[in-house]
């Protein structure tokens, strides 16, 4: 599992620290608990204060103390990647916070036209790289804005990391994209320990149990917190076959 404390684009520095401590709180309760082996953090550098003055360098040293308190309890962090004016700042601090703890997950978004050159920088060893469509309102200029065109690049993107040396995270709930990397895993010799599936609490959830079952590792991702509202919003406005998924699963089940 991976958990993510909902909130993003804070201009309050208080509010960033809250954040963090909230973060820290989990870990310790995921260490208590015995469950850190098993569930990582994802954090939002706008959540960490990356908008605020000087806001780089703090939601830096606000990640590092979640890495820190990570790596105490057994577990590992994910920094997300959020819209495209912040591509850059986020993947220097993914770099700066691998120095220390080289397990630092990074996201690539493959509606992004720049997202094959970075898969292809972040390829190397032990690199832990989540890649998913996107799910900002990106200008045409940054972005592909078709579906097929997104598809074909999260499958050029795949190719890349599933080449290289580096440990892929499939986000997808897409079913043709799922057998593609299913289909890419065995043509590139990766085992079930050599990748995994990333999907959403909740949506296609006989899907996860299906890929589960045949060998396949499965990670769900679970967002919480008070700030459910606006991110549910942007999900449902951005992409809508998502919630569709959701919804079929909700009513499924009565």
């Amino acid at each position: 599992m991976s958990v993510d404390h909902l909130g993003e684009n804070t201009e309050d520095p208080g509010q960033a620290a809250a954040t963090t401590e909230a973060y820290l709180g989990l870990l310790d309760r995921l260490g208590a608990e015995g469950l850190a082996a098993r569930v990582e953090v994802s954090v939002k550098l706008s959540a960490l204060g990356q908008a605020l003055p000087g806001g780089p360098t703090l939601a830096t040293d606000n990640a590092a103390r979640i890495c820190a308190r990570a790596a105490a309890v057994g577990t590992t962090v994910t920094v997300d990647m959020e819209d495209h004016t912040t591509t850059d700042a986020t993947l220097e601090t993914v770099r700066a916070l691998r120095r220390d703890w080289p397990t630092t997950g990074a996201v690539l978004q493959a509606y992004l036209r720049r997202t094959e050159a970075d898969c292809a920088s972040l390829a190397g060893p032990g690199s832990r790289v989540r890649l998913c469509k996107g799910a900002y309102d990106e200008p045409a200029s940054v972005a592909f804005r078709e579906r097929a065109e997104v598809d074909e690049s999260y499958q050029r993107c795949l190719r890349v990391l599933m080449g290289g040396q580096g440990y892929p995270m499939v986000a997808t709930h897409d079913p043709a994209l799922i057998s593609y990397a299913d289909e890419l895993a065995d043509s590139t010799g990766r085992d079930a320990t050599g990748f995994e599936f990333q999907m959403l609490y909740g949506v296609r959830p006989e899907a996860q149990r299906e890929l589960a079952a045949r060998g396949r590792q499965v990670r769900v991702y679970l967002p919480y917190g008070s700030a459910w509202f606006p991110y549910f919003m942007r999900r449902l406005g951005e992409r809508p076959a998502n919630m569709m998924f959701f919804l079929r699963s909700v009513t499924s089940r009565h």
